[in-house]
Parts: structure tokens; sequence; C-alpha cells
């Protein structure tokens, strides 16, 4: 399981062995996650369109919003529809998931373009419909995901740890591998922390709201933060309603000559002020709308109501306590840092001190090259026959037995991927095969 630290960084909350996808095995991790993490249910899981996780999810986290990912979804398409359908109507699709802001904009959209496709009867679009609360943003965007609508962290932390580990690793071997990768993992996230503990980043605009949110949070959630502030700049108010309660502001903006348009709502009583675009809900850093209005109400600096604490740079200051009351401590090492700077002064005066004369250069060359394979014997680490002790007292562990996960969906695979992999060429323009856009008959034609 995947989550996103404070500084939008990917990193491991929990991992199991499991020998069957069922029910029940998920259930069980589920349950066995929740005692590892004993701070409340998470508030967004995104998983793919797997059945037996679903239930899994529905039993051990009744109050979390499982989202499907859309990436999966969408990437159906090309498979599930006509080709002349999907060529004609694909861009118009995109726009219905993608550029509306609530649901009833989209349920009209949605049944626009398939009623101009013919595909009222559709059975799998009927069924990704009903589904629709599940992972269309309009719908979805109301519950807090960090900003993922996709399991995309998820196939790069793959890729990361198969760098470490591999299906020839025996047990104690990819525990071994699998440590090694988690505290590279975690020594970014200490890079990261370092950097925002002694540094401030720069402001573009010199505004007292852009310097009070780059001291309060961490580099990259500032930067999102002030490109939002940027953005806000070139949006334009005008006043919609107002009563005795709320005051609605039409908030347009014009965006590769489109003008979009997001309604702010200002509550007097609550002195609250909320967007269509739903950025804050979904995101937790306030939208460039709401950023508008407060730019026009002179208000200076950010009110404590909108900033997150979780994209704070003080975001795990505190006590972590487990279902026993008992502290939970930080397993990465506070200190790594101070020691990486130690030996980097260590070796640079080493260093100076060798080019002083070819005899220098020679020694610490061939001491470098002594000290490198020490290093790479611990690196290794101990060998096979040197676990668990002495041959008198073994203790074998044997490996588990290998089984056939799910993994990928063989249907996720769009119809430009197996084209790619036949070495078959599309035309985007007539949507045969065989040519592409340059050799097209239909544009040669005198």
């Amino acid at each position: 399981m995947l989550g996103v630290n404070n500084h939008g960084q990917t990193i491991v909350l929990a991992c199991a062995f499991l020998s069957k996808e069922t029910t029940e095995s998920f259930v069980w991790m589920f349950e066995e996650f929740k005692k590892a993490m004993p701070g409340g249910e998470p508030k967004t899981i995104i998983t793919d369109q797997d059945a037996a996780m679903a239930i899994a999810i529905s039993i051990a986290f009744p109050t979390t919003f499982h989202r499907l990912c859309i990436w999966h979804i969408t990437s159906k398409f090309s498979v599930k529809l006509p080709r002349d359908a999907y060529n004609e109507y694909w861009r118009e699709f995109q726009k219905a998931i993608w550029d509306t802001d609530n649901k009833d904009e989209f349920d009209a959209k949605w049944n626009i373009v398939v009623t101009k496709a013919s595909l009222t009867d559709h059975p799998w679009l009927s069924s990704m419909f009903d589904l629709r609360e599940s992972w269309v943003p309009a719908y979805a965007r109301q519950f807090f995901a960090a900003g993922m609508s996709s399991s995309q962290r998820a196939e790069g932390s793959h890729g990361f740890f198969k760098q470490y580990i591999s299906r020839r690793n025996s047990l104690m071997d990819f525990i071994i591998r699998f440590e090694r990768a988690l505290s590279h993992q975690r020594e970014k996230e200490l890079v990261a922390d370092h950097v925002d503990a002694f540094e401030v980043a720069q402001c573009l605009l010199p505004m007292p709201m852009n310097k009070q949110m780059a001291t309060l949070y961490t580099r990259t959630m500032f930067q999102k933060f002030e490109q939002e502030l940027i953005e806000s700049t070139a949006c334009f108010l005008e006043l919609k309603t107002e009563d005795a309660c709320k005051v609605v502001f039409n908030v347009s903006e014009r965006k590769n000559w489109e003008t979009r348009v997001a309604e702010v709502v200002y509550v007097k009583d609550s002195d609250h002020a909320s967007c269509s675009c739903q950025r804050f809900e979904f995101v937790g850093i306030i939208c460039k709308h709401i950023l508008a209005l407060f730019r026009r109400d002179q208000i200076e600096y950010m009110p404590e109501k909108y900033i997150l604490k979780r994209w704070k740079k003080t975001a795990k200051c505190g006590l972590v306590s487990d279902s026993n009351g008992k502290e939970i401590k930080d397993c990465a090492d506070p200190g790594l840092l101070i020691k990486r700077s130690t030996m980097s002064r260590l070796a640079s005066d080493v260093v100076e001190d060798a080019l002083m004369s070819e005899e220098g250069c020679e020694v610490l060359s061939e001491t470098l090259k002594s000290l490198q394979v020490k290093l790479k014997l611990l690196k290794d680490g101990p060998s096979n026959n040197e676990v668990g002790g002495s041959s008198s007292q073994t203790q074998y562990m044997k490996d588990p037995k290998r089984v056939r996960c799910k993994g990928r969906s063989k249907g996720v695979t769009g119809a430009k991927e197996k084209a790619m992999k036949r070495g078959i060429r599309h035309c985007r323009e007539c949507g045969h095969i065989g040519h592409d856009r340059r050799q097209c008959p239909a544009l040669n034609t005198p």
C-alpha cells in the first residue's frame, strides 16, 4: 500500500505476502494494516476494478471512499468501442470526463455524446456510467486524495523496486534487498526535510500571502500554491447573487482559447469560501478562484482554516501512538544527513592532501579500491550459509510457493499499444491501417 508524504513523494505504507488474491486474504491484510497504523481509516483508496479487493475494502474500511483508477477505465475505450465511434467521439468523451465541474454537467454531456454516437445500448458504456460515482472527477473530486485520480504512483513504484528485487530472489535475499530499497526511498525524504529545514523557497510574487506560505509549506507544495496564486491574477470576478446568508460569484478564466467559469460561494455566518472546482477538497491546496476573491477583498494573509497541516514542513511533528497508547518512533535515521555531511568534508580534505603529490594520489587510489571491495561485501550482506547461525543450530526458513498473481488485465492494452507491438501503422485521418497520415490517400488525392 502506497501513500504520499508532505513533500508529494510516493512512500510505502505497508506490504504483505499473499498466497491468494481473494476477499479473505485482502480483508486480513487490511486488518493488519489498521493495527500497524492506528490513526484511523484512510480517506480514499484508489485501486483497479478488482472485485475481491472492492468487497474487502467495504468490509475493512466502511467509511473510506473507494475510487477506481481512471486510467484503467479510459484506456479501455479504444478496445470496447467500435473503431469508427472511438475515432470520432473520443475527444468529446474526454471533455465530458475531464472538463466538467459538477455532476449534472457531466451527465448531460455524457448522454449527448452517447446519443450522437448511437451507443445508448452499449453494455460496457452503460456499466461505466453506472459506476461514475467511483471514477468520474466531477463525482469523486469532493473526497481528499492528494490530487491523485489513478494508480500511476503504484506503477512507478513497481519500476523503482524492480531495480532491487526480482523473482529469482530467495525470501531472505528479498527482505534484505527490499529493506535496502526502502532506505534509499527514506533517504530522499530526509534530503527534502533537510532542504525545507534550512532553506526558504524564493517567491516569484512579492506578496505577503506568498511569503507566508513559503515559510509554512514544503517546497513542492509551495510551488503548487504559488502557481495557483499566479493564475489567479488572470481570473475575473462577477457578482451573481447575494442574500443575507451567502454571496455567489462567477469566476471566469480564459485558457487555451476557451473561457472556463467556476462558481465561488462565500457563506457569511461561517466566513467560509468554497469553489465548484473543489480543488481544495481534492488536493488540499486553495484554488485560484478563491484566491481571486481574496485579492478582491484585500486579504493579505491566508486564513488558518485553508492551510492543511498535511502539507506543512511540520507535518510530522508530534507523537504517534499505537492502540495501546505507546509511542511509535520513526524508523528513519535522522542523523543520516549529518553523517553524510561529515564524511563528505573528510573525503574532500583527503583528496586535497593527496593531490599534492603523485605518490599521494597512488596511495589514495589503492586505498579507495580496497575500501570499495570491503563496502561491496557489506552491501551484499551475509551469504546464504551464514544465515541462521552455526551449523549445529541452523534453522532453515523455506521460501514461499510461487503463485501467479492477477496482475494487469488483458483488456487494459489499448489499440495503439497492440498496433505498436505488431508494427502496424494506424492513420489518424481515415482510420484505416497500413499507412499513416503522411501517406493517406484521402489527403494526397488531387
